[in-house]
């Protein structure tokens, strides 16, 4: 086990060891109901807070999406031991009114906790999706640069160029409707590159030509789609 990995472990343990000290050390061990139940909801809240890191949605935002759910969980858990210190100190002889009031703080916690995980995952798969997009139209650009690059021919170069200019200006935002046709424009952009090589003009220009009329469908179609 690694060095920092057991400072951490000594470190999330003081706050329990100095709390139990106290706890049994001051009150002993008889205790009611209510306080038994506050002892285990201040435990629970502290262990929520130890969890949530391992709750934590990689991607690009991971620092702002474990800014919001630890601050979330670190709040729970001042009110939780705020709440479950006054009960501990009243001591009723009910349990109901712990119970009830401290169950119903980290019911509340629980909604508030998984509402923003859940747009955590949505604002990661809006952030891969959009990774997603740029890199489409990087892609195909970059690929269709080095065949335009390679080109000697002022009249098939021009047709490349043409199709590089309208595959530079496309929107990188996509929509899953037009999938089949982004494939077949990288597809082509791949033949292109290969009949370059070949030194197939007349093949480049045809596909040329093809190319240029799927980018401008695509695009078009999108405008329609969004």
């Amino acid at each position: 086990m690694k060095k920092t990995n057991v400072l951490w472990i000594i470190m999330n343990s003081i706050f329990l060891i100095v709390f139990n000290a106290v706890f049994f050390v001051v009150g002993g061990l008889e205790h009611n109901a209510s306080v038994w139940l506050s002892y285990g909801f201040i435990h629970f809240a502290y262990f929520t807070l130890l969890l949530t890191p391992k709750l934590i949605r990689g991607g690009k935002s991971a620092a702002v999406f474990g800014f919001s759910l630890y601050s979330i969980s670190a709040a729970y858990f001042l009110i939780q031991f705020v709440t479950g210190i006054i009960f501990i100190l009243i001591s009723p002889e009910s349990y109901k009114t712990a119970f009830w009031v401290q169950l119903c703080i980290a019911g509340l916690y629980g909604v508030v906790f998984i509402s923003h995980m859940i747009a955590n995952e949505r604002t990661a798969y809006v952030e891969v999706e959009r990774q997603y997009q740029i890199a489409y139209v990087k892609d195909a650009c970059a690929t269709l640069k080095s065949s335009l690059d390679r080109l000697s021919d002022k009249g098939t170069k021009k047709k490349i160029e043409r199709v590089y200019d309208a595959l530079f200006s496309s929107p990188v935002k996509s929509h899953p409707d037009l999938a089949q046709i982004e494939n077949r424009i990288l597809l082509s952009i791949n033949e292109i590159s290969d009949a370059v090589s070949a030194g197939n003009n007349e093949k480049t220009d045809s596909l040329a030509d093809s190319l240029l009329i799927a980018v401008n469908e695509r695009n078009t179609r999108l405008r329609t789609l969004n």
